[in-house]
């Protein structure tokens, strides 16, 4: 065999077999042929892989159902179904789907509930969790989101005063920075028990460990968690590539995979301080680490160590920069579209007393208009835009989905950008910030079912609770208390990994005295 691949033949022969390795799978799944795909998509995961590498996966994947229709082969067992009413199929209730490979690439120390594909396993886990952001269980959180946003207010106002520009009277801010330091201290609150502190140190800093026993080192938290969804989304297209990312050519991958190892030490060393004898002896709040350590293991066993910072960490990851990134597209849209900011400055004027910085969620939570702008911004955003992968474990029965038979080991998902801009489910003003779309008058039973901001079904969002309480106060209290002026030049620009993230946000701001014009 070796004299043969060493003759003037291996050449051919390599050829052979590398045209054998894509051209197999794609004739295994020929009831897939009649797919429209786009370039090479068809016989190989590369080509989704380069489209996730460059960042803008979402775009490509819409482009693409503008050409083809709704359905498109994204590689050789992948089919992105751009149809509302695919949604209940492929991530409903009891329809008995699993998560892809495509999840293997987020493990890091321990499977997590975000990560974990085994159906036993998620319900083990996400039974330990779910009771805690609960409606009832997360009123008891306020109190810490609150004292954060008072810190965001207080910096904010010292920028207001400090570094204002005294012909326009506005300071200059990159306003995203501000949104990741709140978001992150919240959730450092919120599942750890303390902030990172960067609101107070004005900048992104965080203690991580390689194991608990280990000296500490500092990194930017913010960067880490970029590079970590970067890496981990593009692997996930690809996922027997990522025990060899690391010397792949392409730095990306190197520090991709370094990011994933500081983002694991963060969580090692947060959770290495929550624990502390001196800490936990001290300790008299409920916070997420609380309840996970009330969790039990597949042997109902309390949880290990790994599987309990595993669990933290998929905290930390979900509850920071899907705030962050929506909080600054919230603003973004607000301030580009002519009238929104002045009617939310009337709203909010009305229903939080003047004497009051920031609200407490049950002063805003009944405001139709806030809502709507919330809701808005999370459908032309779609901070989470690509279609979450679905694989058809061995034994299920063919299912139809969108006029199209597909079988066990075949994999479905839909894309949510897409959804989120159909002209077809949304009218012809899809692609403008409308609000009042929301209005319970006008939105439509198939609008309402199309708008998957935290996905749907067994694996939806467990945090979603938390998550719109916090975007209710910060936008009550941001929209209230200050005027913007927008400095940013052209569109915002947006980078996916498994998020789609704002890269920025220049914009003046300074006080607004509440109850003014």
């Amino acid at each position: 065999m070796i004299a043969l691949l060493l003759s003037p033949y291996g050449a051919y022969l390599g050829l052979a077999l590398l045209v054998l390795y894509y051209l197999v799978p794609y004739l295994n799944r020929s009831h897939l042929r009649d797919i429209p795909a786009p370039g090479l998509a068809a016989f190989s995961n590369l080509w989704l892989l380069l489209q996730t590498r460059r960042g803008h996966r979402f775009v490509t994947v819409d482009n693409a159902h503008k050409k083809y229709g709704k359905l498109v082969r994204l590689a050789p067992r992948h089919t992105s179904i751009a149809d509302d009413a695919a949604i209940q199929a492929v991530y409903g209730h009891g329809n008995g789907f699993l998560k892809s490979d495509f999840y293997d690439a987020f493990v890091s120390i321990h499977r997590g509930l975000f990560n974990t594909r085994d159906r036993a396993e998620h319900t083990r886990k996400r039974k330990t969790v779910s009771h805690t952001f609960s409606m009832k269980s997360i009123g008891q959180f306020e109190q810490y989101i609150h004292g954060n946003v008072e810190l965001f207010v207080k910096q904010w106002n010292r920028l207001a005063d400090t570094q204002r520009n005294p012909k326009t009277g506005y300071a200059s801010l990159d306003a995203l920075n501000w949104f990741n330091y709140l978001a992150f201290d919240i959730i450092g609150d919120l599942a750890f028990g303390a902030p990172f502190g960067m609101l107070d140190k004005g900048k992104d800093i965080a203690e991580m460990r390689k194991t608990p026993d280990a000296p500490p080192s500092y990194v930017q938290a913010v960067e880490v968690l970029n590079r970590r969804g970067e890496v981990s989304a593009t692997l996930g297209c690809y996922p027997a590539l990522k025990p060899y990312a690391k010397y792949l050519p392409d730095r990306f991958f190197r520090d991709g995979i370094q990011a994933v190892e500081d983002l694991a030490g963060i969580a090692v060393a947060r959770v290495n301080e929550r624990l502390r004898p001196e800490v936990m002896a001290n300790n008299t709040r409920v916070d997420l680490l609380a309840r996970l350590m009330e969790g039990k293991d597949q042997n109902g066993e309390k949880l290990g160590r790994a599987e309990l910072t595993a669990e933290a960490l998929t905290q930390l990851i979900a509850g920071s920069d899907t705030t962050s990134n929506t909080s600054c597209a919230i603003l973004y849209w607000c301030m580009r579209t002519p009238g929104v900011i002045e009617k939310l400055h009337k709203v909010l004027d009305e229903a939080i007393p003047q004497d009051i910085d920031v609200p407490t969620h049950s002063m805003v939570k009944d405001i139709p208009y806030l809502q709507w702008v919330i809701w808005e911004t999370m459908r032309i955003h779609s901070t989470s835009a690509m279609g979450l992968p679905r694989e058809i474990p061995a034994g299920n029965p063919p299912v139809t989905i969108s006029g199209h038979t597909f079988y066990p080991g075949d994999i479905v998902s839909v894309p949510s950008y897409t959804i989120h801009r159909s002209p077809e489910i949304w009218g012809p003003d899809a692609e403008q910030f409308v609000p009042e779309r929301w209005d319970p008058s006008r939105l439509t039973a198939r609008q309402k079912a199309a708008f998957i901001p935290f996905s749907t079904g067994p694996r939806a969002c467990v945090g979603r609770n938390v998550a719109e309480m916090e975007l209710l106060v910060i936008c009550g209290t941001v929209f209230r208390l200050f005027d913007f002026e927008m400095q940013h030049e052209g569109p915002m620009e947006t980078r996916e990994g498994f998020l789609r993230k704002p890269l920025g946000l220049d914009v003046g701001m300074k006080r607004r005295q509440p109850g003014s014009a």
